[in-house]
């Protein structure tokens, strides 16, 4: 790296930069790692990148590294800023930090055109962060890929097919508007401190057009209902919808007898379609 900063383990002992758990830091400091997750993202020279909790930063140094015109990172932990100024002064003109919470931030206006989002996320909003990428309007949004680090057991419920244990609400949600890929796992042991957990990579780009047309808000509040009681059938899940879940399904084309994991994600949209369609 041709950067001249320092090692990451010195600028956190210098400092003070233990990793919170309440903000679910785990930072990466495996340079070959952040470079093989920057490099996962495809070519950076013409995108603006967005990263979600660069902490120390290096992930950070990684995408200003392969080239990334640049990079805004959100940080809520003010401990970390003046590790990133360095970052910043050693690319002058490429690096825009910004404080604050990821989940109040307003990411399409920090950005022109479309951008990538980038990010080891916090353990902690990763999901939430998530749906609200996926229900951005219109659609497709301010950003053409998504490479983003879970818990793997996240990551395989994104990707997951009907009919299985992992399949629920966030891959319906992912899978109807995003074409969602596991690419790497990454070892517990590479983090700062380690994680109980193995890690990985999903990347998800946006569809041209989602699978099937449903309203977003409509989708959400299906899906979650429909998973709230998965072990139920659909006639008594989405009864906390609607008093008649019946007329629901039949206008949707559903039996009531199914459960939530044997439904495709069209199936979904077109639930979604109906509730929608009661007002």
């Amino acid at each position: 790296m041709s950067d001249n900063l320092p090692p990451l383990r010195e600028v956190i002992a210098r400092h003070g930069l233990g990793a919170l758990k309440g903000l679910g830091q785990n930072f990466l400091l495996d340079l070959n790692l952040t470079g093989r997750i920057a490099r996962a993202a495809g070519s950076l020279a013409d995108h603006e990148v967005i990263e979600v909790g660069p902490g120390p930063g290096g992930l950070t140094r990684a995408l200003l590294a392969e080239g990334a015109k640049r990079v805004v990172a959100i940080e809520r932990d003010k401990r970390c800023l003046p590790a990133l100024e360095e970052i910043a002064a050693a690319y002058p003109g490429r690096l825009t930090i910004v404080e604050g919470d990821a989940l109040e931030t307003d990411m399409a206006a920090l950005v022109k055109g479309p951008a990538r989002v980038v990010a080891n996320l916090p353990y902690n909003i990763a999901t939430p962060l998530l749906v609200g990428w996926l229900q951005t309007e219109p659609w497709p949004g301010w950003f053409d890929s998504l490479t983003l680090m879970f818990q793997k057991e996240v990551a395989e419920r994104i990707v997951a097919a009907p009919g299985g244990k992992a399949y629920g609400r966030l891959g319906v949600l992912a899978q109807w508007r995003t074409r969602p890929r596991m690419l790497f796992d990454i070892d517990r042991r590479a983090f700062t401190p380690p994680p109980s957990i193995t890690s990985t990579v999903v990347e998800l780009i946006p569809r041209a057009e989602p699978l099937a047309p449903a309203d977003p808000r409509a989708m959400e509040v299906v899906v979650a209902a429909a998973f709230g009681q998965r072990r139920k059938m659909l006639r008594s899940s989405l009864r906390s919808l609607t008093g008649d879940a019946a007329a629901l399904l039949d206008a949707a084309g559903i039996d009531g007898t199914r459960r939530a994991e044997e439904l495709s994600v069209e199936e979904f949209c077109a639930l979604a379609r109906a509730y929608k369609s009661r007002g």
